[in-house]
């Protein structure tokens, strides 16, 4: 059981016509990830006792003809927290962690009957865009294992795309759910923020984190955040605006759209073959009877400076409550109480998560908050207004998800800058706080290309609307990997 050919409705339809259990499915996912995870590396745990059990009680009480998603596996990004499920956000620091209550997310797969198989792996404490700082394992891209699925939330980019589950969730502080869908050839989608409650989610960077879904197709994306939506009385950043049926635009029209092309993320720093497909994909919009014309958004190319002083700055003060002492690692043989901090944190942390914190501790301390921490947030109104001014004119903004196809393992961590900036594109949609969506484009030298749609605040809908209009008319989204690199 691998779900290259089947997506959410087909399942859905043969476990209402019992041509399948639920029990069944679970059980074939997990023959099939006991194969090919081997060569993925996408998952850091399985949960398969608690997943045939939850499956047979499913089984028991029959499927909901309603719930497009009952009976069905799902993948779930390690630093979304599962009651009695280990949760490690990749780190040494949470190696042993056992949460004693459930993500808000959590919570709505259990009530609409989702079968959680595993947690998937990422970078450590959602900091990276390769998947190579989890202080565990490197995951692999099923397209080719040399090179990197993306990050943060490669793990579970890696086991949609690998077939072993139709459906995983992300997270997103800067392009960790986009990045990765878009170095593996499937679609990912970073909703509004307060559009799906974080409550539950171990923060990095509180003002700009979104959990969001990974799947192969559009309808199955709609479908999967349908479920996880809404407002919680938990996180008082959800909003209370109702959430639509995303899936109900669904029809392939898309005529009179108007799409703007930011000039700035066609530049130069974009790759010659990335800037072809993505130019292609505008012509197919066209085709399609939207309308596509060129605009500016000139403050895009400081969102990667501002980012990471905003970003580390809250991860600073985030991960402050690793320390040692209440749970988490703990250094052994230590001598009195500022030794146990020290010594906790200096070998439970990997070195970007250091890295991060430093930075963030820098930039909010006396005399450089003004110089550093205040710009930075200047700067975001200033992307946030580029955005709104573009919005007034346009349904959606266009563009590559990341400026390169996937590169290999072990190519960019040395060089962080350079990994930073794979995150250009996806980095102002975060700081503005709107929904973004990669979907399949194009292949690059055998590697997927993805195309970055960006809507208005609380306009999820149209972002699926035109991406399923382009997945209808275009053959991306049905390749799959040969698990190998012969691609």
């Amino acid at each position: 059981m691998d779900f290259f050919n089947q997506d959410l409705t087909s399942l859905h339809a043969d476990l209402v016509a019992k041509k399948i259990s639920a029990a069944e499915l679970a059980k074939a996912t997990f023959e099939n990830m006991s194969k090919t995870d081997a060569k993925v590396d996408a998952f850091l745990g399985l949960n398969e006792d608690a997943a045939l059990k939850t499956a047979a009680a499913i089984d028991a009480k029959g499927i909901n003809a309603d719930n497009l998603l009952a009976g069905i596996p799902v993948g779930v990004k390690d630093n979304i927290v599962t009651k009695d499920l280990t949760t490690t956000a990749a780190s040494k620091m949470l190696e042993n962690f056992v949460p004693v209550y459930n993500a808000t997310v959590v919570d709505k797969m259990n009530q609409n009957d989702l079968v959680i198989v595993g947690k998937t792996n990422m970078d450590e404490f959602a900091m990276g865009g390769s998947t190579e700082n989890s202080a565990f394992k490197v995951t692999k891209n099923p397209w080719d294992v040399s090179r990197v699925p993306g990050g943060s939330s490669g793990g579970s980019a890696a086991a949609v795309a690998s077939g072993q589950v139709p459906v995983a969730f992300g997270s997103d502080t800067g392009g960790s759910i986009r990045q990765p869908a878009s170095f593996n050839g499937i679609v990912g989608m970073k909703p509004t923020y307060g559009r799906v409650s974080r409550w539950g989610l171990i923060a990095f960077g509180s003002s700009l984190d979104q959990i969001g879904p990974m799947t192969r197709t559009v309808k199955d994306n709609a479908a999967a955040l349908n479920l996880i939506a809404g407002n919680d009385v938990n996180d008082g950043t959800s909003s209370k605006r109702e959430v639509p049926d995303f899936t109900a635009g669904l029809t392939g029209d898309i005529k009179g759209m108007k799409i703007a092309l930011p000039k700035e993320y066609m530049d130069d720093g974009i790759d010659p073959k990335v800037r072809e497909i993505i130019t292609a994909a505008v012509k197919q919009f066209e085709d399609l009877g939207a309308t596509v014309e060129e605009v500016s958004l000139p403050h895009s190319k400081l969102g990667v400076s501002a980012y990471y002083i905003i970003a580390s700055s809250e991860a600073s003060s985030n991960l402050q409550r690793f320390d040692g002492i209440r749970y988490g690692f703990r250094a052994q043989d230590v001598k009195n109480l500022e030794d146990v901090y020290v010594r906790s944190r200096s070998e439970g942390f990997g070195d970007e998560v250091k890295r991060r914190i430093m930075l963030g501790t820098f930039a909010l301390s006396a005399g450089y908050y003004d110089a550093y921490f205040r710009k930075a947030g200047q700067v975001r109104t200033l992307i946030i207004n580029d955005f709104n001014k573009v919005f007034e004119d346009y349904d959606l903004i266009i563009g590559p998800t990341a400026p390169t196809p996937a590169f290999k393992i072990g190519d960019e961590i040395s060089d962080p800058v350079t990994m930073y900036m794979n995150d250009v594109l996806t980095i102002p949609v975060n700081l503005a706080g709107l929904p973004g969506m990669s979907i399949p484009a194009g292949f690059a030298d055998g590697m997927p290309v993805g195309l970055q749609l960006i809507g208005k605040s609380f306009d999820e809908s149209t972002i699926y609307k035109a991406g399923y209009a382009f997945e209808q008319a275009t053959d991306f989204h049905q390749a799959t990997p040969d698990l190998g690199g012969a691609n």
